[in-house]
């Protein structure tokens, strides 16, 4: 059974190809939810997120990369991921302390 630790070991190399910063310290990660999948063995897991902004044009691209990386998770069968842009992303409340130093956040 997948964990909550592997899902986010899992995206934390998912970088944003304009910031070149992890989506797990930018903190475009809002949730994930994991329940036994409906169509058979293992867990379906849901990711809520955002992007830096609802016209980013590397959105397709970042959605398809956390779908490839949660369906390497062992016991993954399904992967969802929810594109929300509420609560709207904010880097200075949002980001970890290393992206924000990285953005140049003081």
């Amino acid at each position: 059974m997948a964990t909550f630790k592997q899902i986010g070991e899992a995206l934390q190399p998912v970088y944003d190809p304009e910031i070149r910063i992890s989506i797990v310290d930018l903190g475009l990660i809002y949730g994930a939810e994991l329940k036994d999948s409906e169509a058979g063995p293992g867990q379906s897991v849901l990711v809520k997120m955002s992007l830096t902004s609802p016209a980013c044009p590397y959105g397709p691209m970042l959605l398809a990369s956390v779908h490839g990386a949660l369906a390497k998770v062992p016991g993954v069968r399904d992967v969802d991921v929810d594109l929300s842009f509420f609560p709207p992303w904010d880097p200075r409340t949002m980001a970890s302390e290393e992206a924000k130093d990285q953005l140049g956040i003081y």
